[in-house]
């Protein structure tokens, strides 16, 4: 596997068609902007999407934007009227407040907030930020994902909202180029790390509903993402990280609770380039697809082992833990109820500690014993077996010692 450079989420480099963006804050781009990006109405490869007069309130959250564009001129990363508004309001999280204050709050703090409804008669230059801004904002709020001060489901809700909140500006500009799609492939790889990471907030009980709501944006960002592709694509310009970014599609149809786009697979591959498709990390997912189908156990978790990303493990993970599970019960149904079958032997083959698959078992509703010999077993056929109640623990999965761990988040 390729490695990834740097610690945390993927560095934003250096965009093939705009400058990289310096390491001042926000404010300082009002008087020093780069070369404005191509726009949707500029690029000839693309038309301008049109929108009826009397259509003056649009519901939009991503991707390029049916409302007339707009050139962004705010110099913060929260415009100052939504900052003054927000402050009669209490309106402020706890990373916006100034010394604690909830009514007070700074341009180095406050972050837009996502507004599910805009309306373009009042909206002005002053209400968008520029991309520089945008590239900023999103540098500080990935910083945010390193703190150590608050618990993850926290920060990941402050971020989730203020992610959206970019892309909103993004799609109402019609930015099309290699810095916006860096900025996408970032919010995507937060939005699959949290999906790793939110199960474990077992003290707050709208895990759930936070869960269900980041694979949702996971999936809306992904189809925008595409949509940036498919455009540098007509102008015969690929991006590195393609491949992989596509095989998350596959990866999103796999396990009981699918999270695809709507579209089905082999309709799918039919419109993905035979390049993309012929790449390791396309072929790595289709077999890990396939195998899911199958059944084929063994192959599916030592495909995984040797194959996978970082991120696509993220992304593979529940799908893993419920493919242990019904492992599992194919023994539980199918051993020789005379003939206990071996933890020692069960946790090679899932890829996990001893001790894990007897905590799993007992999640599913199994009982372990311990032999003659002093070796943990499982007894088979027996009743009454289910998957874990209250989902999955997270396991340790043997063999990917090999990955680039994101140390600064995980």
């Amino acid at each position: 596997m390729e490695r990834r450079k740097g610690k945390g989420f993927r560095g934003s480099g250096k965009p093939q068609s705009s400058s990289s963006s310096s390491s001042s804050s926000p404010s300082s781009y009002a008087s020093n902007s780069p070369q404005r990006p191509m726009r949707a109405a500029e690029n000839p490869d693309r038309t301008a999407p049109s929108v009826n007069d009397e259509q003056k309130t649009l519901e939009r959250d991503e991707g390029p934007s049916e409302i007339p564009s707009l050139i962004g001129a705010c110099p913060d990363m929260c415009p100052e009227r939504e900052r003054a508004h927000r402050e009669r309001l209490r309106d402020l999280a706890v990373f916006e407040r100034l010394n604690g204050n909830p009514r007070r709050t700074s341009a180095n703090l406050a972050v837009k907030k996502f507004c599910r409804t805009i309306s373009t008669t009042n909206m002005q230059a002053l209400d968008i930020r520029p991309l520089p801004v945008l590239q900023e904002t999103l540098e500080y709020l990935f910083k945010l994902m390193e703190s150590s001060e608050y618990p993850f489901d926290v920060v990941h809700d402050f971020v989730f909202d203020r992610t959206r909140s970019i892309r909103q500006d993004l799609g109402m500009q019609n930015i099309i180029n290699d810095q916006v799609i860096n900025m996408y492939e970032r919010m995507v790889e937060f939005h699959i790390i949290s999906n790793h990471k939110l199960p474990s907030c077992n003290g707050n009980p709208n895990i759930s509903s936070l869960h269900y709501l980041n694979m949702e944006q996971l999936v809306k960002s992904l189809v925008s993402l595409y949509e940036l592709y498919g455009i540098n694509r007509r102008s015969n310009l690929t991006n590195e990280n393609e491949a992989e970014f596509y095989s998350f599609y596959v990866l999103l149809h796999l396990g009981s609770d699918k999270n695809s786009t709507g579209e089905s697979l082999s309709l799918w591959f039919r419109r993905l380039g035979s390049p993309i498709v012929k790449t390791k990390e396309m072929c790595f997912a289709r077999s890990v697809f396939r195998y899911c189908r199958a059944g084929n156990f063994k192959r599916f978790f030592s495909t995984i082992a040797a194959d996978t990303s970082y991120l696509q493990f993220c992304l593979l993970e529940p799908s893993i833990n419920e493919f242990r599970a019904r492992m599992v019960s194919y023994i539980n149904n199918c051993g020789y109820k005379l003939h206990p079958y071996p933890l020692v032997r069960l946790a090679e083959l899932l890829m996990m500690k001893e001790s894990e698959v007897e905590s799993l078992c007992n999640a599913c509703g199994l009982e372990t014993k311990t032999d003659e010999a002093g070796m943990k077993v499982l007894p088979t056929k027996q009743m009454g077996f289910h998957f874990p109640k209250g989902g999955f623990q997270n396991y340790s999965f043997l063999g990917l010692e090999r990955l680039e761990r994101y140390p600064s988040i995980i």
